[in-house]
């Protein structure tokens, strides 16, 4: 409810934290939406925005990331992006979703246009937030599921990926992305400095890597480390610094986007 934001706006003296947490509370109410929809039967959370909710990650997100349970099924995207939309004008929400569904992955934009301003976060009564929903449709074989209810804002029962299977997917991005985006590299240095997170799953990291064509050799549990140091010695870490700057909760966590940070943890694990 909007009472709601009105309290994390009072709480928070930072603007592009308050604006954060206004952003975290409406994805909240945008999986709250999908599971009174019964969409967690067809969808399963994961990315960036999943760690957040499920294991607090000390980085916001922005987007909200799912992966079809079975390929071949039924999406429902565009109606439940429906409900979503009918959930929050009911509420007194003025909302915008633009969809795109023709392409393997499903995207949408659910903006809200005015919030900020009305909120007192931006000087522009025009300034929308916007927040990217994306639906794999063809996802890699191989993840595991698991269904685990958090209180984030609200309370949600959300069906997500595996801790083996999110770790699979961050190295699947940082393997092969085509550009350098810190958020990334924030990520794997938090999946790996905490020593009791199981390795990935590399049945399905070597299936996501052969849907993108990865020309290196298959994922072993002897090589994945070394494979994933050497992508990493080629990227711009300036670059990356910058990427994910904004988005942390403490400033000293920047200190882990460094080539050294990692492949310090790089190594540790070879030596468990």
């Amino acid at each position: 409810m909007k009472e709601y934001i009105r309290q994390l706006v009072r709480q928070e003296g930072n603007d592009l934290i308050r604006g954060y947490l206004v952003r975290e509370y409406l994805q909240a109410r945008i999986l709250e939406s999908l599971q009174d929809h019964g969409i967690f039967l067809r969808w399963a959370f994961l990315g960036g925005t999943a760690l957040r909710f499920l294991y607090a990650i000390p980085r916001f997100s922005e987007d909200l990331d799912f992966s079809l349970i079975t390929p071949g099924e039924e999406t429902r995207f565009r109606e439940a992006l429906a409900e979503v939309k009918r959930a929050l004008e009911r509420e007194g929400y003025n909302v915008e979703i633009k969809v795109s569904d023709q392409k393997t992955v499903a995207s949408a934009f659910v903006r809200f246009p005015g919030l900020l301003y009305e909120f007192g976060l931006s000087p522009h009564v025009t300034q929308a937030l916007s927040i990217k929903v994306e639906l794999d449709t063809n996802p890699p074989a191989g993840a595991v599921i698991e269904t685990t209810v958090v209180r984030h804002h609200l309370t949600l029962n959300l069906c997500h990926y595996d801790k083996a299977s999110l770790l699979a997917g961050k190295l699947h991005a940082v393997l092969s992305r085509s550009w350098t985006k810190g958020r990334d590299l924030y990520d794997l240095a938090w999946y790996l400095a905490e020593r009791t997170w199981p390795g990935p799953n590399l049945t399905l990291l070597n299936a996501a890597l052969a849907q993108t064509s990865w020309t290196g050799p298959a994922m072993t549990e002897a090589n994945w480390r070394k494979e994933v140091w050497q992508r990493l010695e080629e990227l711009d870490w300036d670059k990356a610094c910058e990427d994910v700057r904004p988005f942390l909760e403490r400033e000293r966590d920047l200190a882990l986007v460094s080539a050294e940070t990692i492949g310090q943890l790089l190594r540790a694990g070879d030596k468990r």
